[in-house]
C-alpha cells in the first residue's frame, strides 16, 4: 500500500512563497510519476503540476507556469512543489498523487493514490 503525506501548507501573503512536500511510503517510489492537484471551495479538483518517475519530465498548468516548480528526491521518497509569486487565487487545498507509471499526466483519473491534502491560503 502506498501512503502519501503532504506538509508545508499555511498562510502566505500575495507575492510570497511556500514549499509543499509530499512524503511517500513504500520502496517503489522511483517507479511512480507524481502529481500535484488543488481544490478550491466550490470548485473541481484541478491539475497543477506533474513529474515523471525519474524526474526528467515535467508539466504544468498554464496558470502556474513560471511561478511553481515541481521536483522530487527519489532517495528521500519525497516530491516537492515550490510555489513563488503566490496569488490570492492560489488559495486551495493541495493534494499530491502517485501514478504507477513512468510518464507524466495531467489527468487526475490516472492517479491511484492520494494524500489527505494541505491547506494553502494566500492573503491579498
Amino acid at each position: 500500500q502506498v501512503q502519501l503525506v503532504e506538509s508545508g501548507g499555511g498562510l502566505a501573503q500575495a507575492g510570497g512563497s511556500l514549499r509543499l512536500s509530499c512524503a511517500v511510503s513504500g520502496r517503489t517510489f522511483s517507479r511512480y510519476a507524481m502529481g500535484w492537484f488543488r481544490q478550491a471551495p466550490g470548485k473541481e479538483r484541478e491539475f497543477v503540476a506533474t513529474i515523471s518517475s525519474g524526474g526528467g519530465g515535467r508539466d504544468y498548468a498554464d496558470f502556474v507556469k513560471g511561478r511553481f516548480t515541481i521536483s522530487r528526491d527519489n532517495a528521500k521518497n519525497t516530491v516537492y512543489l515550490q510555489m513563488n509569486s503566490l496569488k490570492f487565487e492560489d488559495t486551495a487545498v493541495y493534494y499530491c498523487a502517485a501514478k504507477p507509471s513512468y510518464t507524466t499526466s495531467s489527468n487526475r483519473n490516472s492517479y491511484d493514490y492520494w494524500g489527505q491534502g494541505t491547506q494553502v491560503t494566500v492573503s491579498s
